[in-house]
């Protein structure tokens, strides 16, 4: 009997956690996006929303923006006229990306195409960007680290080519996630790495006492210092040089 008492006791205890996980259980991003915008607004973005995930488009990415400008105060009808503007550039992403490689992007390729497209990036970029990246290499990564760029103070051509290069190379997505760099003081809205410092990680290293400074340094012949401040040691009964 004291057994039976306990397993009664421990199944409703079990039944109880489970009613209390379901209560805390996140809500449905539609059920938020209710709660936190007008009815008529709500309504209508859950439509274009839905309309969106049948043409295959990121429906998340579309809610979870919504939900982020609620949660910001963002006017409901700047939030509406996102959404709006974010489905378009979605549709001219993924066209971008089917067009370049014949296949079906994943959801977070056509969300960064549309991030960049979204920046002044014109679609047929999108489509050659892809179509010179390696075969079977995610887009998402490149794509998001072009709009880094160009909100770095970038030019649109100029972020493009970098990253185009860096996927030509190879360049794991950390490598290029690490490509804008920390501004400096006087370029406080460009990246730190520039397209001269790209071209000299192609150069072959130095040999001699300048092997090891690093691309892009003074050659093997040339103080780091550039020679101020030192002269160079003359051989015995040499005449000095003029100045």
């Amino acid at each position: 009997m004291r057994s039976n008492r306990w397993l009664t006791v421990f199944t409703m205890s079990v039944a109880l956690s489970t009613v209390a996980l379901a209560q805390t259980k996140a809500k449905d991003p539609s059920d938020l996006l209710r709660e936190k915008l007008p009815a008529d607004v709500a309504e209508r973005v859950l439509e274009k929303i839905a309309a969106a995930r049948s043409h295959e488009l990121p429906a998340a990415a579309l809610e979870n923006r919504a939900l982020k400008a609620a949660s910001r105060g963002v006017k409901p009808a700047d939030i509406e006229k996102s959404v709006d503007d974010n489905i378009e550039n979605m549709k001219k992403s993924k066209d971008a990306l089917e067009k370049a490689r014949g296949k079906k992007p994943a959801d977070d390729e056509v969300d960064a195409g549309a991030d960049v497209i979204r920046r002044g990036v014109d679609g047929a970029k999108v489509s050659e960007l892809a179509k010179s990246a390696p075969s079977g290499r995610s887009l998402a990564v490149p794509l998001f680290v072009i709009g880094s760029l160009i909100d770095r103070g970038l030019p649109s051509d100029s972020a493009l080519l970098r990253v185009k290069e860096k996927l030509a190379a190879r360049a794991s997505d950390r490598e290029l996630e690490g490509l804008p760099g920390k501004s400096g003081t006087a370029g406080a809205n460009k990246p730190a790495v520039t397209g001269q410092d790209l071209a000299a990680t192609k150069r072959p290293a130095t040999t001699g006492s300048g092997a090891g400074r690093g691309a892009g340094g003074p050659p093997a012949n040339i103080p780091a210092n550039g020679g101020k401040g030192t002269r160079p040691t003359l051989p015995p009964g040499a005449k000095k040089p003029p100045v």
